[in-house]
């Protein structure tokens, strides 16, 4: 019987596919897998939807190793790790965007829980990403087409987007991540495009040739992943140029991150599990 290892490239970096990698209890199933980060222990933290065990905390060798945000977060769209080593999620179909400790206390809610507005805070959000200096953006996605800026302490700063294909209009703005060098990339789904803009929202670019993008994660070298539904994972460098692809994925990642070593995990639907691609080169 042949140990046969499949591998993918991106950029200057080869990885080997180890699906399936997260591991539960006998008789224990994954809920709707929705996405995941990467602590700086490396601890992976997994949110899945549709379940009372809305976080699942998995070890360096993809044993289950915690869980949290029973009966505190309702339907976890996406998770992005944040200042302090707190962790952002959107709540989507609470409306809320929620920050929490690594253990799972939680810290900061922004929005009116169970309380949708339109074109102002928030309408099944879809995610949160934060700045450097401690502001936080939200993807305002799903019953909204908006981006909204807060200060570090939840007060909302400044709105912009709204529905259509032009320059800064939105249709499902589905992902959100704030570079080092202040730039907001923004996942514009439907439309196809990852749309890129200062701190005040003012539109600078659009990235092109996505389908459907799904998650945005940016690592240490400043390059930056994107997965959409082909399936595939692009790497571009910080001013949007492609220098990679792979088909990652078996049917598309909804969720990416990577930790410090440079590996990348896939929160993948369907099938629902977790795909880690080990860093070879």
């Amino acid at each position: 019987m042949t140990d046969e290892r499949y591998t993918v490239i991106l950029g200057d970096r080869r990885y080997a596919v180890h699906r399936k990698w997260a591991r539960l209890p006998d008789r224990q199933d994954f809920g709707f897998i929705s996405d995941l980060m990467v602590d700086a222990d490396g601890l992976v933290h997994v949110a899945q939807r549709g379940t009372d065990r809305p976080i699942l905390v998995f070890d360096r060798t993809g044993c289950l190793a915690g869980v949290w945000g029973e009966g505190v977060l309702a339907e976890p769209h996406y998770i992005n790790a944040a200042l302090d080593n707190s962790i952002l999620v959107a709540d989507r179909d609470a409306h809320q965007v929620l920050r929490f400790d690594r253990s799972g206390k939680l810290v900061q809610a922004l929005g009116k829980r169970h309380w949708p507005s339109l074109d102002a805070p928030f309408n099944h959000p879809t995610a949160a990403a934060q700045a450097a200096d401690g502001e936080i953006y939200v993807a305002d996605g799903y019953g909204n087409s908006n981006v909204h800026r807060f200060a570090a302490d939840g007060t909302l700063i400044a709105t912009w987007g709204g529905p259509g294909t032009g320059p800064g209009a939105f249709t499902t703005p589905h992902a959100i991540w704030v570079d080092r060098f202040g730039k907001v990339l923004v996942g514009d789904r439907e439309n196809n495009r990852v749309q890129v803009f200062d701190r005040d929202g003012t539109f600078l670019a659009a990235w092109g040739d996505f389908y459907h993008p799904m998650q945005i994660w940016v690592d240490d070298r400043d390059m930056v992943f994107v997965t959409d539904q082909i399936p595939r994972i692009s790497l571009l460098d910080r001013d949007g140029r492609l220098v990679g692809r792979c088909r990652g994925a078996i049917n598309g990642a909804h969720g990416l991150g990577g930790d410090a070593h440079g590996n990348l995990y896939l929160a993948e639907l369907p099938p629902q599990e977790i795909t880690k691609l080990e860093r070879l080169t």
